[in-house]
């Protein structure tokens, strides 16, 4: 895991190095001053001359101002290697969820995810910062001080040896107590996003509904229950402070009155009053050191499950992967499925497809009728390789696609999904996801093609109107209408519409399919629908039941031939019209 981590430091590796050596410059110096500061009490005492005590200044001063300036370069170094820590942190974990398969994504779960690249990477880059900061200051301050009081207060150091591993035992116990707390937090956090980004993207149906009360019910649960475990952690971790203070008011009393004591006994023969000053002051920077330390390890507790859950992520290999030596050309769009078997989940006691066996010529145009949960989309998923089969192989172009190239295998198959999804930015810059070098009449044609040039005039600002993210100032008709645009902007020599036609009316369906037929005729075009009308006049329509193919064939045969199909389409006709059978 730190291995892995530490990868990320990359291009700040000089600033991560120079940190802790600034540190060890402004310790030494800060362990140097009590000693030099009790020579100048005893010289004083002893009465020394006014140029001497100038020169004790002078060397006051100039230690003081390099400590400072070790402290602020270290300050900035810390600043500028923790920030880029954490941005190449970001960037590796966006890259690497960029290259997950579906799959992969199915078991971390967005909310999962969008908690690791904030809340986690925050923690991490806490973490870090302390590491190369203060974890280097407080062990060689502790260090220092302790080697410095030895050497000035002799006897008096079984003070330190008496109250430290008081103070370390109770650091420790703290800190046992809190880790479970902490562990368990993140974990947490993940249902609190899930909460948020739930009710954010189906705030429309929560306002349908009137379920406000609801949601803020839900959130308020996984709010609380953050709250509650934060509460009982920060409650444990609040006797880190009392203790700190006992252990320093109990150091600063027995030192002073042993010292008073030895003062007083040897005519301050054993000791002066200088080294009773140093002694003080060394048995505060020994005890700030130890709390520093302890605060350390908390931030590192905290930040041990944020980093595990990170590396979690870095380490993850996609379930999908480029062959050695993969194809680059995809030939035609003729596609086969020979005896195609798929799970979601290989310990999943039921196949989502069972048995497929499909044969589609190139330029074709199929339908793909069923009920719901009869696996259509996870049909079109295995061509463009969202899923690999688990059993069987699918092909297209005469190649099974584990052997092509993802990238050349997807940017021959434009699939336009069920759940069209628009991006924050003009119309533009959302079509030219289809092809980044399409001409502003390329644009224009494709649009005509999908029938939403029309209500793209009508917009003040046209094709540079700006849509809002996931494209909620549009309808769910404009919204289907642009993604098949966007897809044939692609040229693909396979173009797949998943129920990409459902929110627009009938008519507007068959210029669609018209215009799809006449414009790209060497396209295979896949339509996957749940109107009849919508697949009525394909070359070939798959009727699928349960994960499995039930009938293939023409609008005329199936109607003879397959029950299923001849009871959709008597329903939908006799029903009261396709958009009645649609709704």
């Amino acid at each position: 895991m730190i291995k892995r981590l530490a990868g990320c430091i990359r291009q700040y590796k000089k600033q991560t190095i120079l940190t802790p050596l600034c540190m060890v410059g402004e310790v030494s110096l800060e362990c140097v001053l009590p000693l030099v500061m009790a020579n100048l009490i005893n010289a004083l005492q002893n009465g020394c001359s006014m140029p001497q005590v100038l020169r004790y200044g002078a060397v006051l001063v100039v230690m003081a101002v390099g400590s400072l300036c070790f402290g602020v370069l270290s300050g900035r170094l810390c600043a500028t290697a923790s920030a880029g820590f954490a941005c190449n942190l970001r960037h590796d974990l966006f890259e690497k969820v960029q290259s997950f398969s579906f799959s992969n994504i199915d078991r971390f779960s967005t909310s999962s995810l969008v908690t690791r690249l904030t809340t986690d990477v925050t923690n991490v880059q806490t973490a870090f910062m302390m590491l190369i900061r203060v974890a280097v200051r407080s062990p060689l301050m502790l260090l220092f001080s302790i080697l410095m009081a030895i050497q000035v207060g002799g006897r008096l150091t079984w003070v330190f040896v008496v109250i430290v591993p008081i103070l370390a035992l109770g650091l420790v116990l703290i800190i046992r107590r809190a880790m479970p707390l902490f562990k368990a937090v993140f974990r947490k956090y993940d249902n609190l996003n899930n909460s948020v980004q739930e009710n954010v993207k189906g705030m429309r149906v929560v306002k349908s509904f009137v379920r406000e009360d609801y949601e803020k019910q839900k959130f308020g649960a996984a709010a609380d229950d953050v709250c509650s475990d934060f509460t009982h952690a920060e409650k444990i971790l609040a006797f880190n402070h009392p203790l700190m203070m006992f252990c320093v008011y109990a150091c600063m009393l027995l030192i002073s009155f042993f010292a008073a004591k030895i003062i007083v006994s040897t005519g301050g023969v054993a000791m002066d009053v200088g080294n009773l000053s140093s002694m003080i002051t060394y048995s505060m920077q020994i005890l700030m050191a130890l709390m520093f330390v302890s605060m350390i390890f908390v931030q590192i507790t905290m930040a041990t499950e944020s980093a595990q859950r990170i590396a979690e992520v870095l380490g993850t290999e996609s379930d999908l992967k480029n062959p050695p030596q993969p194809v680059m050309t995809v030939a035609d769009g003729s596609i086969d499925f020979d005896n195609v078997s798929f799970k979601y989940n290989p310990k999943a006691e039921k196949c989502a497809l069972s048995g497929v066996d499909l044969h589609i010529k190139s330029g074709q145009t199929v339908g793909i009728l069923g009920g719901t949960g009869s696996s259509k989309s996870t049909l079109i998923q295995l061509i463009c390789r969202l899923y690999d089969v688990t059993e069987g192989a699918v092909r297209v172009g005469g190649v099974d696609v584990r052997r092509y190239d993802m990238d050349a295998l997807r940017q021959q198959v434009a699939v336009v999904l069920q759940k069209n999804v628009l991006f924050s930015g003009t119309i533009k810059e959302n079509l030219r996801w289809g092809d980044p070098d399409a001409s502003d009449e390329e644009l224009e044609r494709v649009c005509r093609l999908a029938q939403a040039d029309e209500f793209i005039q009508q917009f003040p600002d046209k094709y540079d109107t700006y849509l809002e993210q996931g494209g909620a100032n549009v309808s769910g008709g404009q919204k289907q209408r642009l993604c098949i645009a966007r897809a044939l902007l692609k040229k693909p020599k396979v173009l797949i519409l998943d129920d990409s036609t459902s929110a627009v009316d009938t008519r507007t369906d068959a210029l669609i399919r018209a215009a799809l037929r006449r414009e790209i005729p060497g396209t295979t075009k896949l339509i996957i629908a749940q109107r009849v009308a919508s697949v009525q006049d394909a070359d070939l329509i798959v009727v699928m039941d349960n994960g499995r193919i039930a009938a293939c064939g023409d609008h005329d045969t199936l109607l003879k031939t397959c029950q299923i199909y001849a009871e959709v389409y008597s329903s939908q006709t006799k029903g009261g019209g396709n958009d009645e059978a649609h709704a």
